[in-house]
């Protein structure tokens, strides 16, 4: 990973250990009994943050890991069509 690379994942990675501790609560709140309506809420906001942290991936690796058309392809370049799947599989 070069270190523009590095430096983008930073906020990344923090959300990404947010929703762990947000899922862990969800967790606990199943295990406790806790109002559905309560745990439902903390849920979305886990897949919410989730989905976020995959769109800023899928964003870092267009800037990084495009293949760009008459250049010579990096190591790991992800094509247009790839992209384009990894945005539909997080839908």
């Amino acid at each position: 990973m070069s270190e523009a690379t590095a430096t983008d994942m930073k906020p990344v990675i923090n959300r990404l250990r947010r929703a762990h501790g947000q899922l862990a609560a969800v967790i606990t709140m199943v295990e406790q009994g806790k109002d559905c309506r309560s745990v439902v809420t903390q849920l979305s906001a886990v897949s919410s943050a989730l989905d976020k942290a995959g769109f800023a991936i899928i964003a870092t690796a267009m800037k990084e890991c495009v293949a760009e058309e008459g250049k010579p392809q990096k190591e790991g370049a992800l094509a247009v069509e790839d992209l384009e799947k990894l945005f539909l599989s997080l839908s």
